[in-house]
């Protein structure tokens, strides 16, 4: 099947040619800065990889050390780890020891919304 749109697939386009300026500044005045924004981007991007939505998936359910999550979704401890870094990097995961053992969680409950909205949006 080609990428191309078929005719009857094409999105719509506006055909008054006009701009709406109150509609525009009630956005702007709504709308993030651009650093702001950025962040969210990189959220968003953690989110892109299949291997960490697998992890995050797998902490939404239990706090779990490296070793469990390795074995769970059959790989390495070191591929798990370096996952895990870019996940606390980005806020999404924290740890807490018990002694010799590290436990990985979600960082909060707004992992767990994203989460959960994510996958009721691909369930529909």
């Amino acid at each position: 099947m080609t990428r191309e749109l078929h005719k009857e697939q094409e999105l719509p386009i506006c055909q008054e040619g006009c701009v709406h300026p109150d509609k525009i500044r009630q956005v702007e005045r709504q709308m993030p800065d651009d650093d702001r924004l950025y962040d969210l981007s990189e959220v968003f991007r953690v989110f892109g990889d299949s291997t960490r939505i697998r992890i995050l998936y797998a902490l939404f359910e239990s706090e779990l050390c490296v070793c469990d999550i390795a074995e769970l979704l059959h790989l390495s401890q070191s591929a798990v780890s370096h996952q895990l870094r870019i996940l606390k990097d980005a806020k999404l995961v924290k740890f807490r020891r018990e002694g010799k053992r590290i436990a990985y969680s979600l960082d909060d409950d707004h992992v767990r919304s994203i989460l959960s909205l994510g996958m009721e949006h691909v369930e529909e």
